[in-house]
């Protein structure tokens, strides 16, 4: 069966001030996007397993943990992670924790987390 791993920002973690982030975003509009693509994933036919870390020491152990107790297909890491400038050092963790823990899985972008899906279904289709 094939395996995805959705990693995220722990939605109560985020600085929903940041000027770079949507308007409106909030913890429980986030949570609702991640159940939606918990359910996507599983509709797909797939084994979908959720990481939200902490942007913090604890949240890197969190990513290894769950990286080591599976083997995964697809690692979906999301927008929360990537795009506010200032979570530039938290993705580059995020990317190289996979690197290390899961060298064959391929690595997809989500847009938002209801295209959590979409965007393992592109890169699992790309081989």
């Amino acid at each position: 069966m094939t395996r995805i791993l959705f990693i995220g920002q722990k939605p109560e973690t985020v600085d929903f001030s940041d000027p770079s982030l949507p308007p409106g975003f909030n913890a429980a509009k986030i949570n609702a996007g991640i159940a939606v693509a918990m359910a996507k994933i599983k509709e797909r036919g797939w084994q979908g397993d959720s990481c939200m870390i902490t942007p913090d020491a604890a949240g890197s152990a969190m990513l290894k943990k769950a990286l080591s107790g599976a083997s995964y297909d697809c690692v979906v890491i999301g927008g929360g992670l990537r795009l506010p400038p200032k979570s530039l050092p938290l993705f580059e963790t995020v990317l190289n924790v996979i690197h290390r823990a899961a060298p064959t899985a391929a690595i997809a972008f989500n847009t938002r987390p209801e295209d959590t899906a979409d965007a393992a279904g592109r890169q699992l289709e790309a081989g």
